[in-house]
């Protein structure tokens, strides 16, 4: 089970208007194996669903099979799918949209 982001969250309120909170509840439900980036699969569902709900269970059957699969169908499985992500969700809080880690600074006298 996993949170759904604030940008999947308003963008289900745009595509779903009255039934927002079931489908969040859905997307929250949803078992995801193996994969951490779960706001990049909750938006590939969303987008692929395009504001129906039977297209939505759709969408979430495929992805609980195999994520992937939904990745490819919303056009988020190159690697170019963060600046696909801001451009249809908006930008994350930061402003820096999906930074890689930076290493951490080494303690003195290691």
């Amino acid at each position: 089970m996993s949170s759904v982001s604030r940008r999947v969250a308003e963008a289900v309120a745009r595509d779903f208007g009255a039934h927002a909170p079931d489908v969040v509840r859905r997307l929250e439900k949803l078992s995801l194996h193996g994969n951490p980036e779960h706001e990049r699969v909750h938006a590939a569902i969303v987008f692929s669903s395009m504001g129906d709900l039977c297209e939505l269970d759709k969408a979430a059957a495929l992805a609980a099979l195999d994520w992937r699969d939904v990745l490819v169908h919303a056009g988020l499985a190159d690697a170019d799918w963060p600046n696909r992500l801001d451009a249809k969700l908006g930008p994350t809080n930061s402003g820096i949209a999906h930074s890689p880690p930076t290493a951490r600074p080494r303690a003195a006298g290691s």
